[in-house]
């Protein structure tokens, strides 16, 4: 028992002996190393660009100072183009020494060894000078401001093919940006860089947009959906198709990617639509009761597109990027079809003649003489092919010297209209060259009342000469 204690005993004073040995020989190390210290940076430190850890004051001073002498600063540009800014060129030099002495003072020797993990970089603008209007004037002269290959920076743009729209990538250019290129310049010169990288230092103008950026994407996901849109439209037995290849010209990307559709062009090709397709008072081929084809001109009755109604509905259909097969929307439509506007069913009236026709279904009803607008008083009738406006029973009719009632009323050209004229004894003949009507078609009352039993608002009212 007593030979066991005294091993341990033994094993115990050896222990303390190699701890106090370690002790003793870190606390040497330490204190060499402090001493070491009192007179250099500690390890990581940088001042200016120049690596300190480990050198004095002066050989720090010395190093700045040399590197100063021989300064260059390489601006590496887009394009592999490289300028250089040279010290001597903008009066560069070292103008402080004591400040370098104050960072050392500043590390305490006794520190060292937290001191060396935590590395400093020290930047210290007192000790480096320059003139600051030679370097202006230097950075005004580079090649990248008064170059003539600057390209400006493009935001990435669209494309339409008949795949649809793609994304055009962004244009990046090589425009600089002087005040920040300025800047940069200085502090690498300060701390005595020997190179600048323009691309890393942020220096270019950059696109707002890129290829990659959501608002492109989003908005070319939008141009697909406006150009997926069709409209089909039926003209009796003809068809007009609307896609995008015919609208992509009137689809518009502002610069902040507003999507806008060209109005006017909407407008213009619905005016081409309804310049095509219209009957609206154009010239028709007509065939008259007495056998002759003829050409009738003008009037208010036909087919009508209603142009600022169609161009909203064709602007809101590719917006919604709708497929629609339609008519378009008329102001005005006829009785008969696109090829035959008049249709089956319409009341003829001869001025030369003096004579009407009324036709339903394509049957003569009915037909007899009457008096037209008064020629020798220049009220004559005017020809034309027009739609009843509306019809009344028991009317009476007001001008400036008149005021006749009548029982049956059918205006088709403004106060112009179709009546029956209890009045006259006679009609036909030439009576309507001086003594016919204000312009107004006068009936016997029995061919009155016919045809306006047999007539509605909108049916075709043909006058001819």
């Amino acid at each position: 028992m007593r030979k066991t204690r005294s091993k341990n005993k033994k094993k115990e004073q050896k222990i303390l002996i190699g701890s106090v040995a370690v002790l003793g020989s870190l606390l040497v190390i330490y204190l060499s190393m402090s001493f070491y210290f009192m007179k250099r940076f500690y390890f990581g430190t940088i001042i200016n660009g120049v690596k300190a850890g480990g050198k004095t004051v002066d050989l720090v001073n010395n190093q700045i100072a040399k590197s100063i002498d021989k300064y260059t600063l390489t601006l590496e540009e887009r394009k592999e183009i490289k300028e250089e800014i040279r010290g001597a060129d903008i009066g560069l030099k070292y103008s402080e020494v004591y400040k370098v002495e104050e960072v050392k003072s500043k590390q305490s020797p006794f520190k060292w060894l937290t001191g060396s993990f935590n590395k400093k970089n020290y930047t210290l603008s007192e000790i480096i000078s320059f003139d600051e209007k030679l370097l202006k004037e230097k950075i005004d002269n580079l090649s990248c401001f008064v170059g003539k290959d600057i390209t400006e920076p493009k935001d990435a743009g669209f494309k339409y093919t008949d795949k649809g729209y793609e994304i055009v990538e962004e244009v990046n250019g090589n425009k600089v940006i002087k005040e920040k290129l300025l800047e940069e310049v200085k502090q690498g010169i300060i701390n005595l860089k020997r190179s600048l990288d323009l691309d890393k230092a942020d220096c270019y103008e950059k696109p707002k947009y890129t290829k990659n950026s959501k608002e492109i994407i989003d908005t070319n996901n939008l141009l697909n959906k406006y150009i997926s849109s069709k409209i089909t439209y039926t003209f009796g037995d003809n068809e007009e198709v609307l896609d995008a290849s015919e609208f992509n010209t009137w689809i518009k990307v502002d610069e902040n990617l507003g999507v806008t559709i060209d109005e006017e062009k909407v407008k213009n090709y619905v005016k081409i639509l309804s310049g095509k397709y219209d009957t609206y008072g154009t010239t028709r081929s007509f065939s008259t009761s007495t056998g002759k084809v003829i050409n009738i001109k003008g009037g208010n009755y036909g087919y009508r597109i209603n142009r600022s109604k169609e161009s909203s509905e064709i602007m809101e259909a590719i917006k919604q990027g709708e497929t629609v097969k339609k008519k378009p929307s008329y102001s005005q439509t006829a009785k008969g079809s696109l090829s035959n506007d008049i249709g089956n069913t319409y009341v003829e009236i001869d001025m030369s003649k003096q004579h009407l026709w009324l036709y339903k279904n394509k049957t003569l009803l009915a037909e007899g003489d009457i008096v037209t607008g008064n020629m020798s008083k220049n009220y004559s009738t005017p020809a034309g092919t027009y739609r009843l406006t509306y019809k009344q029973k028991d009317a009476t009719l007001k001008g400036t010297d008149y005021e006749t009632p009548v029982s049956y009323w059918m205006p088709f050209n403004g106060n112009i209209g179709l009546h029956d004229a209890t009045w006259r004894k006679t009609f036909g003949g030439n009576i309507y060259q001086k003594d016919g009507s204000h312009g107004c078609v006068n009936a016997p009352f029995g061919l009155a009342e016919i045809v306006f039993n047999n007539i509605e608002a909108g049916t075709p009212v043909v006058c001819y000469y």
